[in-house]
């Protein structure tokens, strides 16, 4: 099954393909996909990881700073489709 996330960026609904062995995660992708570069987030996010304990305010921060991006409405979609012999 082919693997894809649909997203919204800037009020667009678009829907790309996901591979694990190119993107670590869904949100990776997504910014790959429109030009946003995750240079502060990424060292933010790894400050946050050192110094908080558990993964909900890390989980909470990356909600919050994708939809300050643009960002909303991140999410898998497997392709339903299934050739048949």
């Amino acid at each position: 099954m082919a693997r894809y996330v649909t997203y919204f960026y800037q009020g667009t609904q678009k829907t790309i393909t996901f591979s694990y062995s190119q993107h670590f995660d869904i949100y990776e992708a997504v910014a790959e996909a429109e030009g946003v570069d995750l240079t502060s987030f990424w060292a933010m996010e790894k400050q946050l990881e050192m110094s908080c304990r558990g993964q909900g305010i890390v989980k909470n921060f990356r909600a919050n700073e994708f939809e300050r991006m643009g960002f909303a409405d991140i999410k898998f979609v497997r392709d339903e489709t299934k050739e048949k012999n």
